[in-house]
């Protein structure tokens, strides 16, 4: 397989995944970001107050241009988390959300996302992968051992809802490490090594779901409705800011508003990841719609290496044609692993969201975070994956 399939070029690890290779609890900001970044520290006091938009509002406008076009990649992301948090904390941290996002914090995101190669707004990446930290650092990744650096409220529920997800990345990583490996042998025919690869794939699996089954121990679907899910919702489709924002002194938008999608687990690329491998196709609906807008809200590496495997896996037509029982044995146990976290997913949305009041600002039992009507649809995709069984 071409060099380009490297995990490193893709910025992933096998320890680490799709999560930051670096400390982030480590980076320091320049002088010049000390003021958004305390802003940002100050959030779980401040949002309190109910006048969260004051307090934003007196932060200094500051052109970013020479610190994105300069500084180390690591800063410009640890500055992504911290502003991007103190936008999401700006729109939805009062009871109606404004229809201008000040120049304070919006030249600042606008910068930072260009630079990134992502969207303006809260991503999975700033409030998950780039946003915890190890208490022991020679200690594994384990929600034993980490903690999360940027909050909103900074609950346990919070924490905890961010913290299952870090694990799980850096537990996938060792089943994403494969997946280049895996393609490989399977072009060139080699039965042992797919088997071999298959089989860590599902001892990952299971690892996976056994993590993701302990997000209610800590992390109550009341608190999480109206104390978490709040602050991580989109602009798009989303009925309290249907026409999205104006983002003020970011000359490119003509002055127009604009709606980005919310932070939400679907901008993972572990289960992409895991489909592309797979061969599983989805018909057109809104969720697919949806999950293939999503794309451009991944960093850009993680999106190149989803491609590529998309391109290039030809792991499903290769065990057809093997006629091997194992193979087909690990590929469906695989693919009905990757159905049962589907399927714990749509439990969650249905406990979590749908099954709770509405009765906060752009909180909405039909739509999930990102902006669509999920349960009906999760369910589909669930049901399609699990069609693809050889």
């Amino acid at each position: 397989m071409a060099a380009s399939m490297g995990l490193y070029d893709h910025d992933m690890s096998a320890d680490r995944g799709f999560l930051c290779s670096y400390d982030a609890a480590n980076v320091s900001l320049p002088s010049d970001l000390a003021a958004p970044a305390a802003a940002a520290r100050d959030l779980p006091r401040t949002l309190l107050t109910g006048r969260i938009r004051k307090h934003l509002e007196a932060l200094p406008v500051l052109d970013l241009a020479r610190f994105c076009a300069e500084a180390p990649e690591v800063e410009i992301r640890t500055a992504m988390v911290r502003y991007s948090f103190l936008v999401q904390a700006y729109v939805w941290g009062e009871p109606h959300a404004p229809a201008v996002l000040p120049a304070q914090l919006a030249a600042s995101i606008w910068q930072l996302a260009r630079r990134l190669g992502q969207q303006p707004l809260l991503p999975y990446s700033a409030y998950v992968l780039d946003n915890w930290d190890r208490l022991d650092r020679s200690g594994p990744i384990a929600l034993d051992n980490i903690g999360m650096i940027q909050n909103f409220l900074a609950g346990q529920d919070e924490a905890w809802f961010v913290l299952v997800h870090v694990v799980i990345e850096a537990r996938a990583g060792e089943m994403l490490a494969q997946i280049p490996q895996v393609i490989e042998a399977a072009d060139r025919g080699d039965e042992n090594a797919v088997e071999a690869g298959l089989a860590i794939c599902n001892r990952v699996w299971n690892d996976v779901n056994a993590i993701f089954e302990r997000m209610p121990e800590r992390c109550d679907p009341y608190v999480y409705f109206h104390r978490v899910q709040p602050y991580i919702h989109g602009l798009k489709d989303n009925p309290a800011l249907a026409q999205g924002l104006i983002y003020e002194g970011v000359a490119e938008t003509g002055g127009r508003p604009h709606a980005f999608r919310g932070q939400t687990g679907s901008q993972s690329s572990i289960v992409p990841s895991m489909d592309a491998l797979l061969g599983i196709g989805h018909a057109a609906d809104p969720l697919r719609t949806f999950l293939d807008e999503l794309h451009i809200y991944r960093p850009p590496a993680h999106r190149t290496f989803v491609d590529e495997v998309r391109a290039r896996s030809g792991l499903r037509g290769f065990i057809q044609k093997a006629g091997s029982q194992v193979l087909r044995e690990l590929y469906n146990t695989c693919l009905t692993s990757l159905a049962r976290f589907r399927t714990r997913h749509l439990e969650y949305a249905a406990s979590y969201i749908a099954k709770q009041h509405k009765d906060s600002a752009g909180n909405d039992t039909d739509i999930g975070t990102g902006g669509t009507p999920f349960i009906k649809y999760l369910k589909k995709h669930r049901d399609e994956a699990e069609q693809h069984l050889l």
